[in-house]
């Protein structure tokens, strides 16, 4: 008897999004969901829908970048679609390269991608990171120009450069031969047809998008001879039903109250009952009674359940690979904050807590790992990118923990017993004017100059090789120098033999020999030394820094000194001193500003950079002896 062929389900695609940051894919998401009435008319006029409804956490609202690879469906019943319509699913993954374990997990639960592209800026180094993990696994893209309607679009021009970069990427001739959509996603526009630079889409609506979606994505393929397979690709938590596992249904059928064979990483297999299944529709989670292959469900009863592992059937046992996700290349150290103002702000403040939290961050989180410290209050934690990391400690604060944050460090690696370091593949576009100040940074963080592109227009763009060590805090002397007309973007290299000593910040700090408010008269006689993070007023103690100094050592300094005040007359009948404003630190800046002996203080209410050892004299006896020795 032949074996039958696999099957196909044509009401199903599962396809991602992927683009660099800031290049529209929120908003597309957006305008797909509209046009396919994914949200009823009484939604839109109460005003209940909000624009860039994908970024779900404040967080992303306010960054403007995607942080969780997230999934919505929309169903489309329009032109060129089956009986009953199609649903497409759609995974919108982060853009940046500190979310690829999240990136890496979205990938596993489709069978193709759009690649979007703004019409003006063109691919991105981070689009890269993403396309090269899409065009390992074989899937098909799909070009999406976005922003046709831009005043500065050059379509064309953007249009040869992706050609360039699946070149560069080594894509097969079938990867190379992808479709081209021309859309605005803001006006909910798409076209297969090139418009003029600068100018609209020549349809009203997404339908072209949609129908080259049915065209390019391959409908699910799965055999009806093959027990059930269901891979576990991420994990949320919802408060009624607790942990929830995001699975894609590889053969199969999953059915609510079913017994499955949970294939752990570990490679033993337990017995387990699904207690709710999930499906999306739209933005919201509905409960179902069955789900069968292709579909992208989220089921509930499975506490331990983790990345990476399988639900099967409990007769016919067959697990399919674990999920491998890229290597941490940042460490920082967090633990409790062991400030004297400790306590003032926040309600989290014991280790205990401490821990709790950061494990329960292990668990959704695949890109980040925990080490155990010297100390039992503090942790060192691994991630991907300082913006990941410090995105952990931002959501941290908000929850209402108080922690003390060590400088971000590299994780290196021993390879045939040579320390190797992380190197990072830095993109920078920047006015010609600035090409000089930009080749002298790079020069000093040991950075290699790999191409350098003029495009004419009075821009340059330089591709270098650099340690990640020296991007740690280049951002902010980046922007500085380049007036804020620079751009720069980066995404892990490889990693190659230590660089030897990287020469950082050239200015040392101001740090407060004692406790008490500062005051006015103090702040105006140390404003010419350098610059202040402190305004008159302000509570500091022993150790913690109040500015930069412009030389290159630290300075103790006593913030809190008060006029003396006596009964004669002045004749220069005090004449007052303008403070100039001090520079208010955000907590990325605070990163980028700590030296290796400097730790930050984060509570709900303000972020304080801080000498790790506060007791000056015990300070000074270390210098001496790291000075000798």
């Amino acid at each position: 008897m032949p074996t039958p062929g696999p099957a196909v389900r044509h009401d199903l695609r599962n396809v991602a999004i992927i683009a660099h940051v800031d290049h529209g894919k929120t908003t597309l998401v957006d305008a797909m969901l509209w046009q396919s009435g994914a949200f009823t008319a009484h939604q839109a006029d109460e005003g209940s829908v909000k624009e860039r409804v994908m970024d779900s956490m404040d967080l992303e609202r306010e960054k403007g970048i995607t942080i969780l690879a997230k999934n919505t469906t929309v169903r489309y019943v329009g032109p060129g679609s089956p009986e009953g319509g199609v649903l497409i699913n759609i995974i919108d993954t982060p853009g940046h390269a500190d979310f690829g374990g999240e990136v890496e997990r979205g990938l596993e639960m489709v069978d193709a991608v759009l690649l979007l592209v703004d019409a003006s800026e063109g691919p991105l180094p981070q689009t890269r990171f993403v396309l090269r993990k899409a065009l390992q696994k074989n899937l098909p893209v799909i070009l999406v120009v976005n922003k046709v309607d831009r005043p500065d679009a050059r379509i064309a021009e953007v249009v040869d450069e992706t050609y360039e970069l699946f070149f560069d990427l080594d894509a097969t001739a079938e990867q190379i031969e992808f479709p081209v959509v021309y859309a605005s996603a803001k006006a909910g526009r798409a076209s297969l047809n090139r418009p003029e630079d600068g100018g609209m889409p020549d349809s009203e609506n997404l339908i072209p998008l949609f129908t080259t979606i049915l065209d390019t994505v391959p409908a699910p393929h799965y055999d009806p001879e093959m027990p059930l397979q269901a891979h576990v690709t991420n994990l949320d938590s919802s408060p009624y039903l607790g942990r929830l596992a995001l699975c894609r249904i590889h053969n199969g059928t999953l059915k609510k109250g079913q017994q499955v064979a949970w294939a752990r990483h570990d490679g033993t297999i337990t017995r387990a009952k699904i207690a709710e299944l999930l499906i999306t529709q739209a933005l919201e989670r509905v409960p179902a009674e069955s789900a069968g292959p292709g579909e992208i469900v989220a089921i509930a009863g499975i506490e331990e359940i983790t990345i990476g592992e399988t639900l099967t059937d409990v007769d016919d046992p067959r697990p399919l690979p674990l999920i491998t996700v890229d290597e941490p290349s940042i460490s920082m150290t967090i633990g409790i904050n062991t400030s004297p103002l400790a306590g003032q702000s926040g309600n989290k403040l014991t280790a205990r807590l401490v821990k709790n939290r950061l494990e329960a961050e292990l668990i959704g989180n695949v890109s980040i790992r925990m080490v155990p410290t010297e100390r039992p209050d503090t942790w060192e934690v691994q991630g991907r990118g300082e913006l990941q990391l410090a995105i952990l400690v931002e959501i941290m604060r908000r929850e209402g923990f108080e922690l003390t944050v060590g400088k971000p460090q590299v994780v290196t690696k021993l390879v045939d017993g040579k320390v190797h370091e992380p190197m990072e593949a830095l993109t920078v576009d920047i006015p010609e004017d600035y090409l000089g100040v930009v080749t002298q940074l790079m020069a000093l963080r040991k950075g290699r100059m790999e191409q350098m592109v003029n495009h004419g227009t009075g821009w340059v763009r330089m591709e270098y090789v650099v340690p990640a060590r020296g991007l740690i805090g280049f951002r902010t002397e980046f922007l500085t120098e380049t007036r804020g007309t620079g751009l720069l973007h980066h995404v892990f290299h490889k990693y190659e033999p230590w660089h030897g000593e990287l020469r950082t910040r050239p200015t040392g700090s101001l740090v407060a020999d004692r406790r008490g408010p500062t005051t006015g008269f103090a702040l105006a006689n140390l404003q010419e030394r350098g610059t202040l993070f402190v305004g008159p007023g302000t509570e500091v103690y022993e150790g913690m820094i109040v500015g930069e100094n412009s030389r290159q050592d630290d300075m103790d300094v006593n913030p809190t000194k008060e006029k003396k005040l006596t009964n004669m007359r002045q004749s220069s009948s005090d004449v007052l001193v303008p403070l100039i404003p001090h520079k208010q630190m955000s907590m990325e800046q605070a990163l980028e500003f700590c030296r290796e002996d400097e730790c930050m203080e984060v509570t709900p209410a303000t972020v304080r950079i801080r000498k790790v050892v506060l007791d000056q004299t015990e300070r000074g006896r270390s210098a001496a002896r790291a000075k000798k020795g």
